[in-house]
């Protein structure tokens, strides 16, 4: 008779410590861990390229943190489980709880569906700091607003659980009918991959060498350094934090540890954040798709394809907007700072609807993550919960002036106009021909000349948005 294992299904939580459904299988005694990619329920939310890459490389790194026994599959999950049961004594299956309505939607079933083969199921929160049906206004609905949900809803509720131990002495054992992880396929054909490697270390291990770095690089000046894009004062853990390497409840109580003050607090508050717009994403699940204000699908957006793609390569001629689409491009990643900056250029100088944004951003950040990517676009474009008013648009020459007042940002990014000065640097159309000269700077050669004037675009978008105020009274 086949000795009784417990699964581990990993998801979005790919790290051995302060992992709630792991702690627990571990105390079945043998446990089978394995990873299912299960695109067909996703559907159009399937991983983009860049998280693709993210993906394969941390599967690696806990592969070898389970002493390679860490067993993949591509499928339907109840095709893969009911397999699994078929070959295997399962007493029950563990796992973390996500909130992607597909993935509610296709856990349910499964929760389901195992029951009625008599195999248990547990379910736990090792992603958010609190539920998202726990934290409501007291009349029960949800919140709306950041601040009162943060403050009053998160702060007013119970302290988020300490982290757990990895869990000791486990006895992992491994399928020998899982996928070898490369025929996964989560690499591109092409090597554009290679060039995100040298900005990350991806996994758990990489997860808790980047925040120990920010707390000794950034955290004494995160509050107001964090606008800042060429300072170390971003944490840069929002990837490890989307594929679970590393807890939101870690980073909670490490930072706390560190005493109160402003810069804790704010750090702490970001993590509201990523609740808040959880929180969102759960109560409104068509947030990725869905104006959350109504008023806004009467919105007369534009179309136009060539702004579009110049705006994706970082070719419309306006620095701040260009050095945050490049870094993206070469990193796959862009400062909190100008992803506001160059949101509100594409939404509002170009007036392209913010799904077009949202599609980009998905493919080409390693931290895509679908509350986040849909709460913050729809902030940006002012149709959201608790958003920019649409009549708030960032100035990308006085954002840059502001906040990377030396240039250190741009000229890392658009080496071909870095020997401007100050002065041109961040408005290179306002520069007189001698001096562009001077530079070696063609407008419209060596770089572009603005796709949009940024004065006549600003007007042409308040016009739009008082129409449509117009159009609704």
């Amino acid at each position: 008779m086949m000795e009784k294992i417990a699964i581990c299904w990993f998801r979005q939580d790919l790290r051995l410590s302060d992992n709630p459904a792991l702690t627990q299988a571990a105390k079945r005694g043998r446990v089978l861990p394995i990873y299912i990619l299960d695109h067909e329920s996703a559907g159009k939310y399937a991983a983009g390229g860049a998280s693709r890459w993210w993906l394969h490389h941390s599967l690696k790194a806990l592969n070898a943190s389970l002493g390679d026994t860490l067993s993949v599959y591509r499928g339907n999950p109840r095709t893969i489980l009911d397999n699994i049961l078929s070959r295997f004594e399962v007493e029950a299956v563990y796992w973390n709880r996500c909130y992607e309505p597909w993935r509610i939607h296709r856990d349910t079933n499964i929760k389901e569906y195992l029951k009625t083969r008599a195999i248990g199921v547990h379910t736990f929160n090792g992603s958010l700091l609190w539920e998202p049906w726990n934290i409501k206004k007291e009349d029960g609905s949800p919140y709306k607003v950041f601040t009162p949900f943060y403050r009053k809803g998160c702060l007013g509720a119970d302290t988020p659980r300490a982290p757990l131990p990895k869990p000791g002495g486990v006895n992992y054992i491994s399928d020998t009918s899982r996928m070898d992880m490369d025929a996964l396929d989560l690499l591109p054909e092409t090597n554009w991959d290679k060039k995100l490697e040298p900005h990350w270390s991806v996994g758990e291990a990489g997860a808790h060498r980047r925040f120990e770095a920010f707390a000794d690089e950034g955290l004494h000046a995160y509050k107001d350094g964090r606008n800042f894009p060429a300072r170390p004062h971003v944490s840069r853990l929002s990837p490890h934090l989307h594929f679970g390497e590393i807890s939101p409840n870690q980073l909670w109580h490490a930072v706390r540890s560190m005493g109160d003050g402003k810069q804790t607090d704010h750090f702490c508050s970001e993590l509201g954040w990523r609740e808040f717009s959880y929180s969102l994403l759960y109560h409104h699940p068509e947030l990725p798709r869905k104006n959350l204000q109504s008023k806004f699908d009467r919105f007369p957006w534009a179309e136009n394809a060539d702004c579009l793609h110049a705006w994706q390569k970082g070719q419309t001629g306006v620095p701040m907007v260009d050095a945050g689409m490049r870094e993206l491009w070469q990193t796959g990643y862009m400062h909190n700072r100008v992803r506001m900056v160059a949101g509100s250029f594409l939404v509002k100088n170009l007036r392209l609807h913010w799904r077009h944004g949202a599609r980009w951003f998905w493919d080409t950040l390693v931290d895509a993550d679908l509350a986040n990517n849909s709460a913050s676009w729809q902030w940006i474009a002012g149709c959201g919960a608790d958003a920019a008013p649409y009549f708030r648009i960032f100035n990308p020459v006085t954002q840059g002036r502001k906040f990377d007042p030396d240039g250190g940002y741009i000229r890392k990014y658009i080496p071909e106009i870095s020997s401007l000065s100050d002065q041109y640097l961040f408005s290179p159309w306002e520069a007189p021909d001698s001096i562009l000269r001077e530079s070696g700077v063609k407008l419209g050669s060596t770089y572009p000349k603005l796709v949009v004037d940024l004065k006549n675009s600003r007007e042409a978008a308040l016009e739009a948005f008082q129409s449509l105020k117009q159009s609704n009274s």
